[in-house]
């Protein structure tokens, strides 16, 4: 009896690995929204890496997370390095290319838990007075990489946490523009000068 078992354990784990080894060689993962903003208002807050905390679902993985920013302050050639605890990792991004405001592309590789390598592409397009906000992520899909996602559904566990954070640059960038970012809108009047 135990030997059929073990027979069927070894079958069953022989069809796993050869399953895996019949995945495509690359993965892509990508989620879109609808932004009521122009995309002149939505690139700042992805070409400047300063503002991810801001809207980037990873940067609160970690309290303590370190960051090192070098390079551009923003746009091509900015450089963004993190160093954090075992849910995030550690990984460097690097914007190299741009075509302002409607594309960045950042090169994109982790250091720990697991080497990769990874291009991450933003992608603001217009429609009407709105745009579709698009977040990509897609690389090479190495023989472990294919098993896990004999295991797990990759596109659903990332996917959730570009959806977090693409809802988040929603709200930030379909907040009323500041006097500094629109220099034709009229001061902020605060209740306390009406008296």
């Amino acid at each position: 009896m135990i030997k059929k078992i073990l027979i069927v354990v070894a079958v069953a784990i022989a069809g796993l690995l050869v399953y895996a080894a019949t995945q495509p060689d690359t993965f892509r993962v990508e989620r879109t929204i609808l932004v009521k903003a122009p995309p002149e208002r939505i690139y700042p807050l992805i070409a400047d890496f300063r503002q991810w905390t801001r809207w980037s679902p990873y940067e609160k993985l970690d309290p303590a997370l370190k960051r090192t920013y070098s390079g551009a302050g923003s746009g091509m050639g900015a450089i963004y390095a993190w160093d954090g605890n075992k849910d995030i990792g550690a990984g460097r991004m690097e914007i190299d290319e741009t075509t302002p405001p409607s594309r960045i592309r950042i090169k994109l590789d982790f250091f720990r838990p697991f080497e990769a390598r990874n291009i991450a592409e933003f992608t603001m397009t217009p429609e009407g007075d709105a745009t579709r906000l698009g977040w990509a992520m897609h690389g090479p899909a190495n023989y472990l990489s294919k098993l896990m996602g004999t295991l797990f559904d990759m596109d659903q566990m990332i996917g959730k946490d570009f959806e977090t954070g693409l809802g988040t640059l929603k709200s930030l960038a379909e907040l009323p523009a500041t006097p500094a970012e629109n220099p034709q809108a009229p001061p902020a009047v605060s209740d306390a000068s009406h008296t």
